[in-house]
Order: structure tokens, then C-alpha cells, then sequence
């Protein structure tokens, strides 16, 4: 508990350390290494996806348990701070909120409001105007809030660093492999459906946070609730959806609506009652964000009663 706690804190006080042998940038770069090997050797369908995954999973584990026994054998608390330099640089709740801050920070550039929100969203945010990037922004705060904070929080509690870093392998898998397109369309498969089945669970829970923090600043959790299992079915994916209409009921505002990628519209539904604002503020994107902040001792509160 105490590796949990402290790991926490430096989240918050410090956020996610930023450096060229970061934890998931050196996760990245086995991929890509690994990747390259596999293709160059036609082993580029499921199977080899799977294998993919497997062995960097592995290797992962590898490289954590030799450098603990190593640091060990010099001082035995050194292999607790090895695993609490690795927890915390894997934990970042602070790195989501101050994304977040930087685009209501810029609201009044519109260009920089812009750039800033594409660190946090994948879709085009040049047609954007104020109340479009306000309600991308609060999208992306809550749908990282179970990709990026309580999936690997739990995993934390529940499994301790070996169930973290496991977390962290399928997601940098999802990101970098998992897409239908020509050359992933196969090869990344399994780490699409793992990070899926990782994220299932949390991402239904995130509901019941998301609606106890809103009760406790006096807002809506009961139209949370019901907008989750309303609204949550209107994404693409099986998991995003809960977390985001979610925030949505307990914000009362509509979000989603027109999303472009590419140059196309892929999407014009909003998530939320037709009588809610589509016309958010600055103020909508506070809330959300206190949102987030409470969210997370809740969840917190959680992951270790499970202990």
C-alpha cells in the first residue's frame, strides 16, 4: 500500500517525467525493434501479433526483475525505489489535468487553444472554434481519465508493478500497432482486443466514480448514470463511450457532435439531452476538471479497499 501511496504523490506533486528513457518511450522503441524483426521475417499476421506481444511483455518483465535483483544486491531498500521510480513514472494523473489546464489557459487564442489540443486528440482541430475545442477537450479528459488513470491505478492495487506494467505494454501495443489499416490490420489485432478486454471493466466502474464525485460537489449523478447507459453505445469504442457520456450527464452538457479526421465527417451526434448546451465555456472546462481531481482519491479509495 505504502508503494501505491507514495507513487500517487509523486504523481501529483511531480507529473510524469519527461526525457528521452522514459519507461514507455524505451516500451516503444523494444516495439518497434521487435516489430521490424517479425515483418522482416513475414511473421506479420495474428499470430505474429500475438507473439509480438508476448515476448515484449517478457522482455518488459525481464528487464524490471534484473535490475531490481541487481540494484538489490547493492542496498535492498534500492530495489523498493526502483519499483517506486517505475510505479510513478507509469502513474499520470497530474500530466492529463495540466493538458487539460494548457487548453483552457489558451481559450483565448484560438490557434494555441488549437495546438494544445492536439496533444490530446487524434481527430482535426483546425475546424474547431471555442465551444468545439471546450467540449473535445473535456471528451479527451474523459476518456483518458479510465485509459490513463484508473485502468492503470487498479491494476497497480490489484496486481501491484507486475499488473502496472502489463497495463502499460498493451496500451503503448494499442497505440502504436492497433489500427485497421493495410499493414496492422492483422498484426494488430491482439493488442487492440487486449487493450479492449484491459480496459472493459474500469471503464463501466469509471461510471459509478464519475456519478459519487459529482454527488459530492452537489452536481448530477444521477443523470450521469442514466447518460452512460443511454449514451454510451453513440462511439465506436466498446469501452470510451461510458466514461464520456458519463461526464456529460454530470457536467448537464452535450458533448461530441461534428468530428473530423482527415478532411471527413465521421460523426454529428452529441451525447447528452437535446435541452443541454452545445455552447460551452470556460467554466464548463473548470468543471470538468475538478471533475477529474475528484475522481481520483475515490478511485484511489477504491483500488485499495480491494487490497
Amino acid at each position: 500500500m505504502s508503494l501505491i501511496l507514495f507513487a500517487c504523490l509523486l504523481d501529483l506533486a511531480f507529473g510524469d517525467p519527461v526525457y528521452r528513457l522514459h519507461p514507455v518511450r524505451l516500451i516503444g522503441d523494444l516495439s518497434t525493434l521487435i516489430e521490424r524483426h517479425f515483418f522482416a521475417r513475414g511473421w506479420n499476421g495474428r499470430s505474429g501479433g500475438v507473439a509480438h506481444g508476448l515476448l515484449l511483455l517478457a522482455v518488459v518483465f525481464a528487464v524490471w526483475l534484473g535490475i531490481r535483483a541487481g540494484v538489490a544486491l547493492i542496498h535492498p531498500q534500492l530495489a523498493l525505489l526502483w519499483d517506486l521510480y517505475l510505479a510513478y513514472s507509469l502513474l499520470c494523473l497530474r500530466d492529463l489535468v495540466e493538458q487539460g489546464w494548457r487548453v483552457l489557459r489558451n481559450l483565448n487564442d484560438l490557434s494555441a487553444a488549437r495546438h494544445q489540443l492536439k496533444q490530446l486528440v487524434g481527430r482535426d482541430t483546425e475546424p474547431l472554434q471555442r465551444a468545439g475545442i471546450i467540449r473535445a477537450t473535456i471528451e479527451s479528459l474523459a476518456e483518458n481519465l479510465t485509459d490513463a488513470v484508473l485502468t492503470p491505478l487498479w491494476a497497480l492495487c490489484l496486481f501491484g508493478l507486475p499488473g502496472l506494467l502489463a497495463v502499460k505494454v498493451i496500451s503503448t501495443l494499442d497505440s502504436m500497432i492497433g489500427y485497421k489499416n493495410q499493414r496492422y490490420q492483422h498484426f494488430g489485432w491482439a493488442a487492440a482486443r487486449s487493450d479492449d478486454l484491459m480496459h472493459w471493466l474500469p471503464a463501466r466502474l469509471s461510471v459509478l466514480v464519475i456519478a459519487t464525485a459529482a454527488a459530492l460537489l452537489r452536481w448530477h449523478p444521477l443523470l450521469a448514470l442514466r447518460t452512460a447507459w443511454r449514451d454510451h453505445a453513440l462511439l465506436p469504442s466498446p469501452n470510451s463511450g461510458w466514461s464520456e457520456a458519463a461526464c456529460a450527464g454530470a457536467l448537464r452538457v452535450r458533448l461530441l457532435g461534428p468530428v473530423w479526421r482527415s478532411g471527413q465527417l465521421v460523426n454529428a451526434q452529441f451525447i447528452g439531452d437535446s435541452a443541454w448546451s452545445t455552447e460551452l465555456e470556460a467554466a464548463d472546462l473548470q468543471r470538468a476538471l475538478t471533475l477529474i481531481l475528484v475522481c481520483y482519491p475515490l478511485a484511489l479509495a477504491l483500488g485499495l479497499s480491494w487490497q
